[in-house]
């Protein structure tokens, strides 16, 4: 008897000090997305206008060059995914850290646009090494049993980096130049970001449940599997990244152009109140469901992030110019925003399983990337020779197409599913 209670005893010291060390991993992951985003992507369109006149750049070469950049940043994405797999995510995202500072310090001593983009090109490609395209695999590395909650939890905090960013680099921006801000960026990355991946390259303790189970704590963590079957997963996967090559072009496409598509519908004096309902609005998407969507499919929640994307641009189109509608749009279109950066780590965990994560995040972050970054460019294009009208249908038609491969993906699970005893539940 004694010797059960002093067991059952020693699995709950191990299971509190485990949640303890996920709580711990998810709180300085969030601190370093907030960082990483907000230094290495929300704050560029504040300072976009400021660059171009100091390095005599129509202000459209300076969004070109990001285009560029973003561009080249998804052609490294699938590199960056293997590196995870194979040296761990923590010791890829600590070197993106360090390319983050040295990338900003170049970018804000480069003398002219010859040296500047070499250097934005450097900060996009950090960017794929420190942002949720490492961030999730290494979750799900670290604590692959409870790996989609903590996915959710990261999430809701680093939800946070545009509204915590956008007025901070507009503060430093009002007596600091650009140059003197991405300074201050750089010391952020290195001060904070470079020490706390670092720490989270460690290796990882034995999880309780593996050690009840009666394997050696030497052994790593059984893995969660993924529902579909291996002969389907080529398809399941292509389409699953198609569904997010449309989301991401209808989410690059509207955010960029969010201010001048308002104002071609006449609501172009409520441009930057309806802008403001953008960010709550995906924090609240994530709250709800941690709150209520805890047993809900990943699937069907990513048909839902995939639906209100479009939805919110029918709904801006029918009702324009009406301030209520335009409200709506950007409460809609920021919940459908921030389910589609949940989805977009749980959904590959939940149907192909943890093995080999880290290159599949590194393949749909490519297309994601390589998409987004000729999305804003299509866009006004097509807003511009067809019309506002033209160019949300259009966007709208795509988002709906997202809607129908992820049903396709549904079809393929309901019609070859996998035997129960090939299959466990994720997390």
């Amino acid at each position: 008897m004694r010797a059960g209670q002093r067991g059952r005893r020693l699995m709950q010291i191990l299971t509190e000090r485990s949640d303890v060390r996920a709580w711990s991993d998810i709180a300085a992951l969030g601190l370093t997305q907030i960082i990483g985003y907000g230094t290495l992507y929300y704050s560029f369109g504040i300072l976009a206008p400021a660059m171009a006149r100091d390095l005599g750049w129509p202000e459209e070469w300076v969004f070109g060059a990001l285009s560029i950049a973003l561009l080249t940043g998804g052609l490294i994405a699938p590199w960056s995914g293997r590196w995870i797999d194979r040296f761990g995510a923590g010791r890829v995202m600590t070197a993106g850290s360090v390319t983050a500072v040295l990338a900003l310090a170049v970018c804000a001593a480069a003398p002219s646009g010859f040296t500047f983009l070499p250097a934005l090109i450097a900060i996009e490609i950090a960017s794929t090494m420190v942002q949720y395209g490492a961030a999730f695999p290494l979750l799900v590395q670290r604590h692959p049993r409870t790996a989609q909650r903590s996915i959710v939890w990261l999430t809701l905090i680093a939800g946070f980096a545009s509204t915590l960013f956008w007025p901070f680099t507009s503060w430093l921006h009002g007596f600091m130049s650009w140059r003197e801000v991405y300074i201050v960026f750089a010391a952020l990355n290195l001060m904070l970001c470079v020490p706390l991946h670092a720490w989270l390259s460690r290796p990882a303790e034995a999880d309780p449940k593996t050690l009840r189970a009666g394997q050696p704590a030497s052994d790593p963590p059984e893995s969660p599997q993924g529902s579909v079957a291996p002969a389907n997963r080529r398809t399941a996967f292509i389409l699953m990244a198609a569904a997010f090559a449309f989301q991401s072009f209808v989410s690059s496409a509207v955010l960029v152009h969010m201010l001048p598509m308002l104002g071609s519908l006449g609501l172009g004096v409520i441009g930057v109140t309806v802008g403001a309902l953008f960010g709550p609005s995906q924090v609240a998407s994530r709250l709800i469901n941690m709150i209520f969507g805890r047993n809900l499919s990943q699937l069907i929640l990513a048909a839902v992030a995939a639906a209100l994307l479009p939805g919110a641009l029918v709904l801006l189109t029918l009702t324009a110019p009406s301030i209520a509608g335009a409200m709506a749009f950007a409460v809609l279109f920021g919940m459908g925003n921030g389910l589609y950066s949940i989805v977009g780590g749980t959904l590959p965990l939940a149907l192909f399983g943890a093995d080999g994560y880290g290159r599949r995040q590194g393949q749909i972050m490519s297309v994601r990337l390589i998409v987004g970054s000729v999305a804003p460019f299509a866009f006004a294009l097509i807003m511009h020779q067809l019309g506002i009208h033209t160019a949300l249908g259009m966007s709208a038609g795509l988002g709906f197409c997202a809607v129908a491969a992820l049903a396709m993906v549904a079809v393929l699970l309901r019609r070859t599913a996998m035997p129960a005893s090939t299959a466990s539940a994720v997390p």
